[in-house]
């Protein structure tokens, strides 16, 4: 008889053992602290960058506001602190990832690729935003230039169409690919896959330029970060990929 078949067969798989259990416990902090990290520095960013005059404010009150220095820099602080945003979501894509593929048998190569682009293209034209709202207030504050009413009224109208018409639907690609994905591979509760579905299609469909719709993907992400920190405490029992019985057959050759 041959018996090393059964040798290979009764190994624990690297999917089974202590050590990827903790990994993939550590994986799923991971991307839950970075998640959240970028919840908050997104929706702290863009409150300090709307405290700024609106459409409809006179010639009068956009050179008053962008003479003052402490009004200048409250801008410029939401600008300074978007970049940081932006590298707390990369870091949460990658981990994500990695947190996926350790938990589920089988991944979606297209849809994963998908949620990769659409994530790296929200974070390119939430920058390009915070960019166009803040341009007068860096040109005043370091390089002395005019305030222009215009730029004051235009540039922040334009860094408005940007997040919330076309970073909003990166987003909502990068919500509807997660909650698929999460959904086929069942590592969060259903509840939460069947919900995204839901954000997703309110993300792309939303036709409008309030400003508050930018703040509904950080929450998401909050709430997914808060589903991640429970199922880490659960993975030794819940998303370990369970032991495979050997056939008989794989055993025993005569």
């Amino acid at each position: 008889m041959e018996v090393a078949a059964a040798a290979a067969a009764a190994e624990p798989s690297a999917k089974q053992t202590p050590e990827h259990a903790r990994s993939l416990r550590n994986a799923a902090r991971l991307t839950a602290a970075v998640g959240a990290l970028h919840a908050l520095l997104f929706l702290g960013s863009s409150l300090l960058l709307a405290n700024r005059p609106g459409v409809h404010a006179t010639t009068a009150e956009i050179t008053e506001y962008y003479d003052s220095e402490s009004s200048r820099r409250v801008l410029l602080v939401g600008l300074y602190l978007m970049p940081f945003a932006g590298i707390a979501f990369i870091w949460f894509i990658v981990a994500l990832r990695m947190w996926v593929e350790g938990s589920a048998q089988r991944v979606n190569i297209l849809l994963s690729n998908i949620q990769l682009v659409s994530g790296i293209l929200y974070v390119a034209l939430f920058f390009t935003a915070a960019a166009s709202t803040s341009v007068l207030a860096a040109s005043v504050e370091f390089s002395d230039g005019e305030i222009d009413p215009v730029v004051a009224h235009q540039f922040p109208e334009f860094g408005s169409a940007l997040l919330l018409v076309f970073a909003l639907r990166m987003a909502a690609m990068f919500v509807l690919t997660t909650s698929t994905i999460a959904r086929k591979s069942r590592v969060v509760p259903m509840w939460f896959a069947w919900s995204g579905y839901v954000v997703s299609l309110f993300l792309l469909l939303s036709a409008s330029l309030e400003p508050w719709l930018a703040y509904v993907f950080p929450v998401w992400l909050l709430v997914l970060s808060v589903v991640l920190l429970r199922s880490s405490r659960k993975i030794p029992s819940d998303l370990l990929i369970p032991t495979r019985t050997p056939r008989p057959s794989a055993i025993i050759q005569q």
